[in-house]
């Protein structure tokens, strides 16, 4: 199992586990505040926005040209900004932090 830590607006932190599908679908699924995941994965918005921790960008990669097209349309983007839809849940993903953007 993959364990996922989100930090949300309000400074909480939960912590899930999974073992397949995208990082949107597990904070949907698990209610996680501030992730709608409006448009069901398909990177055609930005309501699964998170800030990557530092330490694993590098394992999560940069966006794509797609992904950074639509992340372009948010006001709270950084350089560790990804659409949680476009997260596939891998085992490099363990012990992940992503705090969801404003």
């Amino acid at each position: 199992m993959v364990k996922i830590t989100f930090i949300t607006n309000d400074n909480e932190k939960v912590t899930l586990e999974a073992e397949s599908g995208s990082v949107m679908e597990l904070a949907v699924n698990n209610n996680i505040q501030g992730i709608d995941g409006d448009c069901g994965g398909v990177c055609s918005c930005a309501t699964c926005h998170v800030h990557v921790d530092p330490l694993f960008f590098d394992k999560i990669g940069e966006a794509t040209e797609i992904e950074k097209d639509m992340l372009e349309l948010d006001d709270n983007v950084n350089e560790y900004s990804r659409l949680s839809c476009q997260l596939q849940i891998t085992d490099d993903l363990d012990g992940v932090v992503l705090t969801v953007a404003k």
